[in-house]
Protein backbone atom coordinates (compact mmCIF):
# COMPACT_ATOMS: atom_id res chain seq x y z
CA UNK A 1 0.00 0.00 0.00
CA UNK A 2 2.41 2.14 0.97
CA UNK A 3 4.40 2.30 -2.53
CA UNK A 4 1.41 3.22 -4.69
CA UNK A 5 2.02 5.91 -6.83
CA UNK A 6 -0.79 8.18 -5.31
CA UNK A 7 0.66 7.92 -2.01
CA UNK A 8 2.47 10.98 -0.79
CA UNK A 9 2.81 10.63 2.50
CA UNK A 10 2.51 7.70 5.04
CA UNK A 11 2.15 8.20 8.88
CA UNK A 12 3.41 5.13 10.72
CA UNK A 13 2.00 4.56 14.02
CA UNK A 14 1.83 1.13 14.34
CA UNK A 15 3.28 0.44 17.91
CA UNK A 16 6.37 -1.70 18.53
CA UNK A 17 8.93 -3.73 16.91
CA UNK A 18 5.88 -4.51 13.75
CA UNK A 19 5.88 -0.88 12.31
CA UNK A 20 9.38 -1.40 11.46
CA UNK A 21 8.48 -3.18 8.05
CA UNK A 22 6.30 -0.19 7.42
CA UNK A 23 8.80 2.31 7.95
CA UNK A 24 11.72 0.09 5.85
CA UNK A 25 8.80 0.04 2.86
CA UNK A 26 7.84 3.67 2.96
CA UNK A 27 11.17 4.38 2.82
CA UNK A 28 12.35 2.06 -0.19
CA UNK A 29 9.26 3.76 -2.01
CA UNK A 30 10.75 6.70 -1.65
CA UNK A 31 7.65 8.19 0.00
CA UNK A 32 7.85 10.86 3.20
CA UNK A 33 7.56 9.17 6.64
CA UNK A 34 6.27 10.95 9.21
CA UNK A 35 6.99 8.43 12.12
CA UNK A 36 5.12 8.10 15.18
CA UNK A 37 7.13 5.01 16.46
CA UNK A 38 9.98 5.18 18.14
CA UNK A 39 10.72 1.62 18.31
CA UNK A 40 11.66 1.83 14.29
CA UNK A 41 14.46 4.14 15.23
CA UNK A 42 15.57 2.53 18.32
CA UNK A 43 15.61 -0.84 16.63
CA UNK A 44 16.90 0.44 13.17
CA UNK A 45 17.74 3.87 13.20
CA UNK A 46 21.34 3.77 10.75
CA UNK A 47 19.04 1.99 8.48
CA UNK A 48 16.14 3.76 8.67
CA UNK A 49 18.28 6.95 7.68
CA UNK A 50 20.77 5.37 5.14
CA UNK A 51 17.27 4.16 3.27
CA UNK A 52 15.73 7.77 3.48
CA UNK A 53 18.96 9.43 1.63
CA UNK A 54 19.40 6.80 -0.60
CA UNK A 55 15.73 6.96 -2.12
CA UNK A 56 15.42 10.35 -1.43
CA UNK A 57 12.56 10.10 1.11
CA UNK A 58 11.99 12.62 4.29
CA UNK A 59 11.86 11.37 7.44
CA UNK A 60 9.39 13.17 9.87
CA UNK A 61 9.08 12.87 13.51
CA UNK A 62 5.68 13.47 14.30
CA UNK A 63 5.25 12.15 18.43
CA UNK A 64 5.65 14.68 21.09
CA UNK A 65 9.14 15.63 21.96
CA UNK A 66 10.68 14.42 18.72
CA UNK A 67 8.77 16.58 16.60
CA UNK A 68 8.98 19.76 18.60
CA UNK A 69 13.03 19.19 18.88
CA UNK A 70 12.94 18.62 14.49
CA UNK A 71 10.63 22.25 13.97
CA UNK A 72 13.21 23.70 16.23
CA UNK A 73 15.76 22.73 14.39
CA UNK A 74 14.55 23.05 10.92
CA UNK A 75 16.71 24.85 8.44
CA UNK A 76 19.65 24.46 11.05
CA UNK A 77 22.84 22.11 10.75
CA UNK A 78 22.30 19.38 12.95
CA UNK A 79 26.22 19.52 13.49
CA UNK A 80 25.89 22.18 15.31
CA UNK A 81 23.58 20.71 17.84
CA UNK A 82 25.89 20.63 21.49
CA UNK A 83 23.03 19.02 23.57
CA UNK A 84 19.76 18.03 23.46
CA UNK A 85 17.42 17.61 26.53
CA UNK A 86 14.31 15.94 26.95
CA UNK A 87 11.67 16.55 29.53
CA UNK A 88 10.55 13.71 32.26
CA UNK A 89 8.35 13.85 35.08
CA UNK A 90 10.60 11.70 36.95
CA UNK A 91 7.82 9.23 36.84
CA UNK A 92 5.34 7.88 39.96
CA UNK A 93 8.54 6.73 42.06
CA UNK A 94 10.81 9.53 41.41
CA UNK A 95 10.46 10.74 45.15
CA UNK A 96 10.57 7.17 46.71
CA UNK A 97 13.63 5.50 48.72
CA UNK A 98 16.09 3.05 47.19
CA UNK A 99 14.45 0.66 49.52
CA UNK A 100 11.11 1.46 48.71
CA UNK A 101 12.04 1.31 45.08
CA UNK A 102 13.50 -2.60 45.69
CA UNK A 103 9.82 -3.66 46.69
CA UNK A 104 7.51 -1.92 43.89
CA UNK A 105 5.24 -4.17 42.35
CA UNK A 106 3.96 -4.86 38.35
CA UNK A 107 1.06 -4.05 39.69
CA UNK A 108 1.53 -0.39 41.22
CA UNK A 109 3.71 -0.06 37.62
CA UNK A 110 0.92 -0.61 36.13
CA UNK A 111 -1.33 1.98 37.52
CA UNK A 112 -0.74 5.03 35.52
CA UNK A 113 -3.10 8.30 36.83
CA UNK A 114 -3.80 9.62 33.54
CA UNK A 115 -4.27 7.79 31.22
CA UNK A 116 -4.41 3.79 29.89
CA UNK A 117 -1.51 3.46 27.29
CA UNK A 118 -1.18 -0.87 27.92
CA UNK A 119 0.91 -2.93 30.23
CA UNK A 120 4.47 -2.56 28.26
CA UNK A 121 4.07 1.20 27.38
CA UNK A 122 2.66 2.04 31.20
CA UNK A 123 5.71 -0.22 32.76
CA UNK A 124 7.84 1.47 30.28
CA UNK A 125 6.54 5.00 31.33
CA UNK A 126 6.61 4.16 35.37
CA UNK A 127 10.74 3.36 35.05
CA UNK A 128 11.77 5.52 32.82
CA UNK A 129 12.64 3.12 30.72
CA UNK A 130 10.41 5.71 27.91
CA UNK A 131 13.06 7.73 27.99
CA UNK A 132 15.91 5.30 27.52
CA UNK A 133 13.62 4.82 24.36
CA UNK A 134 13.45 8.25 23.54
CA UNK A 135 17.59 8.93 24.23
CA UNK A 136 18.21 6.23 21.52
CA UNK A 137 15.66 7.58 18.94
CA UNK A 138 16.81 11.59 19.42
CA UNK A 139 20.66 10.10 19.34
CA UNK A 140 19.55 8.62 15.20
CA UNK A 141 17.09 11.66 14.46
CA UNK A 142 19.62 14.57 14.97
CA UNK A 143 23.33 13.08 14.62
CA UNK A 144 23.98 12.91 18.95
CA UNK A 145 25.99 11.58 21.10
CA UNK A 146 23.69 9.85 24.17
Amino acid sequence: MVSRPEVDIVVQAVSGAAGLPFSVATLKAGKRLALANKESMVLAGPLLLDLARKHRAPLLPVDSEHSAIFQALEGRDHGSIRQILLTGSGGPFRLLSQDELERVTPEQALQHPTWNMGPKITVDSATLMNKVLEIIEARWLFGVKP
